[in-house]
């Protein structure tokens, strides 16, 4: 195993030099995404932004620019620094893209545009999702928690699996949640168009991430595929996911009742290490599941976890694959 500072605790700091990495990051204005873009680029990586409104990913890309040739000029101004150390940021190191996932065009658009660009691609993270949402419908008629949080994503990374084979050690880390071993795969009525219950239809989307990504990397080792799909869960991070929560339920979030709430409940920061280990750890394994180490996956460092019993149904995750295929049209090369 890898050992991690005095602690033995995995932090940012471990995520390594990814100079020459391309990564691709949804959802990344803000929250987990932005928190993973930030730390992958400040270790060297080639980020991309992507998300659904083009003046937020934008600004995002603006903050992260700035972010890191204040970073590079602060490091030059240093006494360690060399003489040639950088002063600041390559323009093209934080790039943006458009995508909605709730809209198949959209998908579809995004990832012609990312291919066109990047015909080598590291890394993407599945990170965008919504959580507990009023009913409603994404543009092509799916519940919008099923059909953002896993048909657009699986829809993503089929059309992307080209340029994540052309690339050695590439891997694809899809977020989960706690919020799965809540979740039930209803075949007879997987877009809850019987019966809507946000919990239930959230858990049943974050299942189907733990799935997809287990089916995946069963694919990729059977067609002997160098690129690894893993997943990762952030246990209890406050982030904008949960503004669709009752308000007692963001009150007892609340940072400034870290007192009563810490043992539950952590920064954005710390949610987004299980996403950068399985990103970046050379000693993971494709198929791994990567949450806090604390009590109930809900708090603490990032470490290998385990699933629901639900979740490792293979006929069950093969039988989703197919479902996945009809509803979205896009098949795997793989």
């Amino acid at each position: 195993m890898t050992q991690h500072g005095g602690s033995g605790q995995w932090t940012a700091a471990d995520a390594g030099d990814q100079h020459g990495r391309i990564a691709v990051i949804t959802g990344a204005t803000s929250g987990l995404g932005l928190e993973t873009a930030r730390v992958l680029a400040q270790h060297g990586a080639t980020v991309v932004l992507a998300g659904r409104d083009p003046g937020r990913t934008e600004a995002a890309a603006r903050q992260l620019r700035a972010e890191l040739g204040q970073g590079l000029a602060e490091a030059a101004g240093s006494p360690a620094a060399g003489a040639g150390a950088p002063a600041a940021v390559e323009t093209d190191t934080v790039q943006t893209a458009e995508l909605d996932l709730a809209s198949l065009e959209s998908v579809r658009a995004a990832a012609a545009d990312l291919s066109g660009r990047f015909p080598r691609l590291d890394l993407l993270i599945n990170n965008a999702g919504v959580m507990m949402p009023p009913y409603s419908l994404t543009k092509d008629g799916f519940e919008l928690q099923f059909g953002t949080n896993h048909l657009g994503h699986f829809a993503l990374t089929g059309l992307l699996m080209n340029s994540l084979l052309a690339a050695p050690g590439s891997r694809v880390v899809t977020v989960s949640s706690n919020g799965h071993r809540a979740g039930r795969m209803n075949f007879a009525d997987l877009q809850s168009a019987r019966h809507y219950q946000k919990m239930a239809a959230y858990g049943r989307s974050k299942l189907a991430n733990l799935m997809f990504t287990y089916e995946l990397q069963r694919r990729l080792s059977a067609a002997g595929a160098d690129t690894i799909a893993l997943a990762a869960h952030p246990g209890t991070a406050r982030t904008e996911l949960t503004r669709h929560m009752s308000g007692l339920s963001q009150g007892a979030l609340d940072p400034r009742f870290g007192a009563l709430n810490s043992w539950w409940v952590q920064d954005a920061k710390m949610g987004t290490l299980p996403i950068l280990r399985a990103a970046t750890d050379p000693a993971a394994i494709g198929g791994t599941y990567y949450g806090p180490g604390g009590f109930m996956q809900l708090t603490g460092y990032p470490v290998v976890v385990t699933s629901s019993g639900r979740s490792q149904n293979k006929e069950v995750q093969r039988r989703l694959w197919v479902e996945s295929e009809q509803l979205t049209g896009v098949t795997y090369p793989v």
